[in-house]
């Protein structure tokens, strides 16, 4: 089994995790034009448990929050990507605006969000929390965002 994990089979590995009593940690994102501060994100989010699960929009659910423009790299290239990273152990697409349902399966140990988040406007936090889940919230890195990227390259 590699690193993309269709949703299927998400209980399965779930289970085996945590038969091997595994602690797991999600976020999640459309990650479209990875860059510095998305890689500090995801090692910093890897350090609060065994097991990093990166829920990724997939293209439907890119467009539906970010616009027709969107996203400038399918999800196969994406979710390649964010596999090839040490620090991510799986991948999973949910077509969804929110990872709500996605996350109600998991029942991750933690969950983490960018800063600009709170408890309350997180709008998965009830079921991570109903499920005996904690959220961590991670400051950005400055100035390091996609739209900051794509903004540079139309004005190069």
């Amino acid at each position: 089994m590699g690193k993309l994990i269709n949703r299927e089979d998400l209980p399965a590995l779930l289970k085996e995790l945590r038969a091997d009593g595994k602690t797991i940690v999600t976020t999640n994102g459309c990650f479209d034009i990875l860059h510095v501060g998305h890689v500090r994100y995801l090692q910093k989010t890897k350090t609060f448990a065994d097991v990093l699960i990166v829920a990724l929009n997939s293209d439907v659910s890119v467009k539906k929050i970010k616009g027709p423009d969107r996203p400038i790299n399918n999800e196969n290239d994406r979710a390649e990507i964010l596999c090839a990273l040490a620090c991510v152990d799986y991948v999973v697409l949910f077509d969804e605006s929110s990872p709500e349902n996605l996350l109600v399966e998991i029942k991750p140990d933690v969950h983490t969000k960018g800063a600009d988040y709170t408890v309350e406007t997180l709008p998965e936090a009830k079921a991570i929390m109903a499920n005996g889940g904690r959220i961590e919230f991670i400051s950005f890195v400055e100035g390091k965002s996609t739209t900051a990227v794509i903004e540079k390259m139309k004005n190069s």
